[in-house]
């Protein structure tokens, strides 16, 4: 054991028990004793490094596993030592009004709200980037002139190509980009008691939740603020209402506990094209993955190209409901009213009467609207007199009403060629059915019934325009 003493005038002087702990003071010690030590007089008082003075006493130290003489007259010295009067000083501290911020800086530029983030968090901030758009929140920041911090998660299954932008950024800017990656223990059971693949049968949270949102989780504890990518435009269904800043509603910073973290959105106001209007005229480096058809880049299995028309997240998770295209980085912002519509996994629920809270979608005088019996006797017709398609669809789903226009005009062009065109609204109560017995995967699923056959068959393709269905039609009649 060793006693400290320290001045904030001169260097501590440490008392010691090891072989020669007094070589600095010989001259003045007097001849040891065994189990106690008796110092001399000292020039002036000490300090110790808490902060507590004490004036010149005798000390006793007690070597390893000997009993020390004991004499009434030294009082120990801990039983001395008098406790400084401690003064409390309450710091006043400002509490940010993030609501009326991202209000004040609701029209501002991502340029403006990035210098505002950087200036107000320092070294306590950092950019998310993920190696698709997120590249042009580095250029912003860049622009700023302020330093600046970049991590990224790395999921272990991402696109070659990606990995290869990580290394071109940080040579374009000069940056070195923190990387965190998932636990290897809670990956490794997960592939060994599912194997590689158990996303495309199970739904994808369960293994970005290992491979992402906790790696975040753990990233976001050294941070008090970040700045993500997040649009409006990016996903309808979860993101459309998305503020400039916030107090982030589902990770903790540093300081711990909900509310720790603030959560900057500089781009949520701005459209797709003009990010990458910015991204060409800024010649900023960006992922080779773009220019063969992927918009919205996460990891390689759960990630493909979109068709000219399609929505830019429907090249993610696509096996999957249109309503669960988020891997739970961002679930804080799910409007409250989505989120009452959605189960575990991120799929719709009927409402308690058995409705929506959206109004329905597919209005056409040509459309013949099914309800479950009528559904059910024409999956049993056996010799139809005539051919049908038919959507299952839910009028939530933003990829349903993104082709609602097409099937409007599937409908008119098919009146009086003998093709009837109908809907079913397949969600909520219905949709275990359409599971089982209408092959529904996700929204919409389109089926043909063609004359004469005893069952229906499923629209392999993306493509979702009036003349691809007709075709589609054509080729079963």
């Amino acid at each position: 054991m060793a006693l400290n003493v320290a001045s904030s005038s001169s260097p501590s002087t440490s008392i010691s028990s090891s072989p020669f702990p007094f070589s600095t003071y010989s001259s003045e010690l007097s001849a040891p004793q065994i189990g106690s030590l008796r110092l001399s007089d000292w020039n002036r008082p000490h300090v110790l490094s808490q902060g507590v003075n004490f004036s010149r006493r005798n000390c006793s130290v007690k070597p390893v596993n000997v009993e020390p003489k004991r004499n009434g007259s030294i009082v120990p010295l801990a039983a001395t030592i008098v406790a400084p009067e401690v003064v409390e000083v309450v710091e006043k501290v400002e509490v940010e009004d993030y609501i009326q911020l991202a209000k004040e800086l609701e029209c501002a530029s991502p340029l403006e709200v990035i210098d505002k983030a950087l200036e107000k968090f320092g070294n306590d901030i950092a950019i998310a980037f993920s190696g698709a758009e997120d590249v042009a929140l580095i250029e912003y920041a860049h622009l700023t002139g302020r330093p600046f911090r970049v991590f990224s998660l790395d999921t272990g299954r991402l696109n070659p190509e990606t990995y290869r932008l990580f290394d071109t950024v940080e040579k374009h800017y000069g940056i070195h980009i923190e990387y965190t990656f998932p636990d290897a223990v809670e990956v490794q059971a997960l592939v060994r008691n599912k194997g590689l693949f158990s996303f495309y049968e199970d739904g994808h949270q369960e293994c970005c939740r290992i491979r992402k949102v906790r790696p975040l989780r753990r990233a976001l504890k050294g941070l008090r603020a970040w700045i993500t990518g997040q649009r409006k435009d990016q996903s309808p269904g979860t993101r459309s209402e998305i503020p400039v800043v916030q107090v982030d509603p589902v990770f903790e910073g540093v300081d711990g506990g909900i509310g720790s973290l603030v959560k900057w959105n500089p781009v949520s106001n701005v459209q797709g094209q003009d990010i990458w209007n910015f991204l060409r005229t800024m010649n900023v480096p960006v992922n080779s993955l773009h220019s063969q058809g992927y918009i919205s880049i996460g990891c390689e299995p759960c990630t493909r190209p979109v068709l000219p028309g399609q929505h830019e997240r429907e090249g993610r998770w696509w096996w999957e409901d249109a309503r669960a295209k988020e891997c739970g980085l961002h679930k804080g912002n799910i409007k409250e009213e989505n989120t009452a519509q959605l189960n575990g996994n991120g799929n719709a629920v009927a409402q308690a009467n058995g409705t929506a809270t959206v109004p329905d979608i597919f209005n056409n005088q040509n459309l013949v609207t099914l309800c479950r019996t009528g559904i059910e006797n024409l999956a049993r017709l056996e010799n139809r007199k005539e051919p049908w398609i038919v959507v299952l669809y839910a009028p939530w789903c933003t990829f349903c009403q993104a082709m609602e226009a097409s099937y409007a005009e599937l409908a008119d062009k098919m009146e009086g060629t003998g093709v009837k065109v109908g809907k079913f609204r397949a969600d909520g109560e219905h949709k275990e059915y359409a599971k089982r017995e209408l092959q529904l995967g996700s929204f919409p699923t389109i089926l043909c019934f063609p004359k004469g056959s005893c069952r229906p068959i499923k629209y392999p393709s993306e493509k979702r325009d009036a003349e691809s269905l007709i075709a589609f039609v054509n080729a079963l009649r």
